[in-house]
């Protein structure tokens, strides 16, 4: 994905970069998708170049160490080395922080700086966090940290406070858009505005969306809220256009796109409106939070998403 829209970011980074003394630890914060990860290894690729020393690939590069998310198990490491689609381990584990660590004990490979990346460090397991915090507070010499985090809070404030933050912020439409031309060419124009609509300033989100195909779902989730459904002729409608049994990513694709659709809807009608629309998309926060680990029946969550649109439409009708 093309890096693009985060000027400001870059211009604190290099800002400190020119500065008499880099700070040695940074969290990346803003929303999932939006980027962070792209620019902490360019950012990583800045920061341990010297004049006259030839340089890899940042991904190949023995200075730019990346803990992320391994493959779950040894069938899914198979699937990695062939370049198909793996799963992966829920947690950043404490083996990766101490494999880290010992590499720590070496001298950098090509210059006089190393960079550890940890993408995104909001998923380390607690021990890991306990271990990182080790290496924050006595970080070996020309050894910076960047850990990219979603959701920072959820960091140690022991490592929070020890880490200088650069935040990201949404991008904006016409940035957006462009990374959908560049990224996904072929996708439709009803298929970018859901994408664009849903994905709330995250490139990454949006073209998660394009790959889900969601232009048809998000015009009938449109019409439901215009319409209302009394027959519930759309909501059927919505659910075949879902799918009779979608995969976990589509249900939670879905979720997100009639989150953001309801939310768009805020500021329109009375008062009485205004509270069936803050109502409804309470429950799609929820069922957004559970359906990554909930196995809910497909079409029951289609049915549950239909009615909560049509609960919040124009005309007023209950949630069914």
């Amino acid at each position: 994905m093309i890096l693009d829209g985060h000027d400001n970011a870059w211009s604190a980074w290099r800002d400190a970069m020119t500065s008499s003394r880099m700070h040695h630890a940074w969290i990346l914060a803003g929303l999932k998708g939006v980027g962070k990860g792209l620019f902490a290894r360019a950012a990583a690729a800045e920061l341990v170049r010297e004049p006259g020393i030839a340089q890899p690939d940042p991904a190949n590069h023995p200075d730019i160490i990346v803990l992320d998310h391994l493959p779950s198990n040894d069938a899914e490491e198979d699937k990695k080395a062939e370049g198909k689609p793996y799963t992966v381990k829920r947690n950043i584990t404490i083996e990766q922080i101490r494999r880290m660590q010992a590499r720590l004990n070496t001298r950098p490979t090509l210059g006089s700086r190393r960079v550890v990346i940890i993408d995104p460090a909001d998923s380390l397991e607690t021990n890991a966090c306990n271990a990182l915090l080790k290496s924050l507070e006595e970080p070996p010499v020309g050894t910076f940290f960047l850990l990219v985090a979603h959701r920072p809070g959820r960091l140690l404030p022991t490592i929070r406070s020890r880490c200088r933050t650069l935040r990201f912020d949404p991008l904006p439409v016409d940035a957006m858009e462009r990374i959908l031309r560049a990224e996904a060419p072929e996708a439709s124009t009803a298929t970018r505005a859901a994408a664009l609509a849903a994905a709330e300033g995250s490139p990454g989100a949006a073209l998660d969306f394009v790959t889900q195909d969601l232009g048809a779902v998000h015009t009938l989730m449109l019409k439901i809220l215009s319409e209302g459904d009394s027959a519930f002729t759309l909501r059927g409608a919505l659910a075949d256009e879902i799918g009779g049994r979608p995969d976990r990513d589509r249900q939670v694709a879905v979720c997100d796109l009639a989150r953001a659709v309801i939310a768009a809807q805020l500021a329109v009608g009375d008062r009485t409106r205004q509270a069936r629309v803050i109502a409804a998309h309470g429950e799609l926060v929820r069922l957004g939070a559970q359906l990554p680990t909930y196995n809910f029946d497909p079409a029951l969550v289609a049915m549950e998403i239909g009615g909560l649109l049509a609960s919040a439409a124009m005309p007023r009708e209950a949630a069914h």
